[in-house]
């Protein structure tokens, strides 16, 4: 019993410096961080041209504006196709427009006629070689034109006067052109305006439509 007594103190002691070393490990043993507080998520940007046709704050972006209207182009020219038969173009349903210029030219292979008239509606059109006897269509009368082929180019609704004023005075000319020897007007009636162009001998023409002035243009080939 002496033994157990003088040993009780020791294991006493002993038992607690375990137990005070486990505490020490306890306290040792780093603890786990704290997770942190979620943040705000930013809002994504939003892609140029996303902000809606309302917006009209600063660097709100402006609702896209349509394109203005295209330039005018300049009109191509009809019936550029050379030919020596009939071309004929019908218009209708407004008042006769009023021819103002004739006028002829000499270019790199052919003799050109030009016909000028008001505003910008172009009238129809019919021509053709035509037989002789060349005739005046308010009378029903031959006339001589000069040359071994004769052009005849009408136009209509057109009048080359205005009231008794005549918008084109020269009505029988000869222009000294390579091919073409003479040109008449034989027709001012009814809203029909006619010239007949004599020429050397039947070539290939062509008709163009222009605008600005507004022109029946006819080439004959030399």
């Amino acid at each position: 019993m002496k033994v157990l007594g003088r040993w009780m103190p020791t294991l006493g002691l002993a038992a607690c410096l375990v137990a005070a070393g486990c505490k020490k490990e306890e306290a040792a043993k780093p603890t786990a961080p704290a997770e942190p507080a979620a943040q705000p998520t930013a809002p994504a940007a939003q892609p140029a041209g996303a902000g809606t046709g309302t917006d009209t704050g600063a660097g709100a972006t402006p609702p896209s504006t349509p394109p203005g209207p295209r330039a005018a182009q300049p009109e191509e020219p009809k019936n550029q196709e050379w030919t020596a038969g009939v071309v004929d173009v019908k218009r209708s349903g407004f008042a006769p427009v009023t021819l103002r210029e004739v006028r002829t030219a000499r270019n790199e292979g052919f003799d050109r006629l030009v016909l000028q008239f008001d505003g910008e509606q172009l009238p129809g059109y019919h021509i053709e070689y035509v037989d002789k006897p060349v005739i005046k269509c308010g009378s029903g009368d031959p006339t001589e034109v000069a040359g071994q082929g004769w052009l005849q180019v009408r136009v209509q609704p057109a009048q080359a006067h205005e009231g008794a004023q005549l918008t084109v005075a020269e009505r029988e000319r000869k222009p000294g052109l390579p091919l073409v020897q003479e040109l008449e007007l034989t027709c001012d009636f009814e809203g029909e305006v006619t010239w007949v162009l004599g020429v050397k001998s039947p070539n290939k023409y062509r008709v163009m439509e222009l605008k600005g002035p507004t022109r029946i243009v006819v080439d004959v080939q030399h």
